[in-house]
């Protein structure tokens, strides 16, 4: 066997999917990805398929998900004496605005997650494929073995959670306005549009790109790419639980996608949910000006991390976690049914 052919053998994972910056969805009911290595018509016509897959991919995550995401946001920003809890925040939202309410702010990331499933799945490959050849296939950076040897193995899980943190931080720059935008539509408490100072995601980016540009429109970039560095986490969780079923279990190739992505869902936001806090804070801090909005409280980062410890001490950086976490997994759930049936539905 060839060297280019072993290296081509070695990049195919056992596991890899492509997904947005919430799911992990495998790629035609299969556990791994096989986009690096499909002739060129072949993969063509499965970046296709992913596309329009991803879009009820997430249609589905948004239907289940959203709800829950409001709620995280609104007890994530809302004074603590607005809501007692979770179970409050929902009832209070149900009450005053209706079923509507839950679902504020749904529009962009319905729309956003449709771009982050492309680039999450070409960021992904290409970041893979990158770190294989040049790091993990390099004598120089794994000494004691030869090239021939590493060209023969597949990515470690500690390459795959770099490969996650590259990716994150790519689609942030696509992530951070949806983001801002959502948040800001999510936490408008008035329940009829003339009271509110957005009427919609439309209306929110005009008003904030007139009065302070593309850069108000990307407040709170920072403090997106430190959120999605935790995708390491994410990826290289995904790759041990996924191995570990493989192994000890006799699942078929979606179960085993279900649970190592759920499974792994739930550690990223164990790790994340602390910089999520702190994200959301900054994406709904005033932006002030001419939009009259309040007056902003954070200049950095670090002044908002210290807000929320000030306030509430070590609980607030968990504040309205309970929402996301019983999201993360029936979303990601979701999210695959609907992935892989459109994916078996399409023509190859």
């Amino acid at each position: 066997m060839s060297a280019k052919l072993r290296r081509q053998v070695a990049l195919r994972p056992q596991h890899d999917s492509t997904t947005s910056t919430e799911g992990l969805s495998p790629v035609g009911g299969q556990p791994h990805s096989d986009v690096a290595q499909k002739p060129a018509a072949k993969t063509a016509v499965s970046n296709y398929k992913g596309f329009v897959a991803g879009v009820f991919s997430g249609i589905a995550k948004l239907s289940v998900g959203h709800p829950f995401d409001t709620i995280k946001v609104r007890l994530q920003t809302a004074d603590k004496t607005r809501f007692a809890g979770p179970v409050d925040c929902l009832l209070q939202t149900l009450r005053k605005e209706g079923a509507a309410g839950l679902y504020k702010g749904a529009t962009p990331p319905l729309l956003g997650w449709m771009v982050m499933d492309s680039v999450m799945l070409g960021s992904l490959t290409f970041y893979r494929r990158l770190l294989h050849d040049n790091i993990f296939s390099n004598p120089g950076f794994r000494p004691g073995k030869t090239t021939a040897e590493l060209a023969g193995q597949s990515l470690p899980a500690f390459g795959h959670g770099i490969a996650g943190i590259m990716a994150g931080s790519t689609v942030s720059f696509i992530a951070a306005p949806v983001e801002h935008v959502k948040a800001r539509l999510q936490i408008q408490y008035a329940a009829h549009k003339k009271d509110r100072l957005y009427s919609g995601p439309v209306n929110c980016t005009k008003k904030i790109l007139k009065t302070h540009g593309v850069r108000g429109l990307y407040h709170g970039l920072c403090a997106t790419l430190i959120f999605r560095s935790f995708f390491f986490f994410w990826w290289s969780s995904y790759d041990v639980i996924t191995k570990m079923f493989q192994k000890h279990t006799s699942l078929s190739a979606p179960s085993v996608n279900f649970w190592a992505g759920g499974l792994s869902a739930q550690i990223f936001w164990l790790t994340s949910y602390p910089s999520d806090v702190v994200k959301q804070r900054i994406m709904t801090d005033p932006l002030g000006g001419a939009l009259n909005d309040g007056t902003p409280r954070f200049r950095h980062w670090r002044e908002a991390a210290a807000t929320v410890f000030r306030e509430a001490g070590w609980r607030g950086y968990w504040r309205g976690f309970l929402p996301c976490f019983l999201r993360a997994f029936p979303a990601n759930a979701m999210a695959l049914v609907a992935f892989e049936g459109v994916m078996r539905a399409l023509p190859d």
